[in-house]
């Protein structure tokens, strides 16, 4: 993949996410400020069990963004999210995870500085 293909897909990322009308789950802080560097808000930490954020969420909404790092970790936490939020009959919108495996970007926290030094190559600095 060229940087050139990465960064569109990153910016492909960002509008999705900005466009989405639902929670967007990531998994710390720092993947929080990556997103609202971008102005994407809607965005949750999970703070407490799986199951007590869901059953919580699941009563606002019907569809959820579930983004959490590509890493072993976020991959089983994803399994556990998917599971729980499919038992509360919610949508999981899996659009942004997609693209996301696309990008070299494996860390949300990371996003922000992707995108920046892409941005670099492709000016040539």
């Amino acid at each position: 993949m060229t940087p050139r293909e990465e960064y569109e897909l990153l910016l492909e990322l960002i509008e999705t996410l900005k466009n989405a009308h639902c929670p967007i789950i990531v998994e710390g802080k720092r993947d929080i400020a990556a997103l609202k560097k971008f102005n994407i808000h809607n965005v949750h930490q999970l703070t407490s069990s799986i199951e007590s954020e869901v059953e919580k969420l699941a009563k606002s909404s019907k569809e959820v963004v579930i983004l959490t790092d590509l890493d072993k970790e976020g991959r089983k936490l994803y399994i556990k999210l998917l599971s729980a939020f499919q038992r509360f009959g919610v949508k999981v919108n899996d659009a942004p995870r997609q693209l996301l495996f696309k990008t070299k970007l494996r860390q949300i926290e990371g996003l922000y500085r992707r995108v920046l030094n892409l941005q670099k190559k492709l000016r040539g600095e």
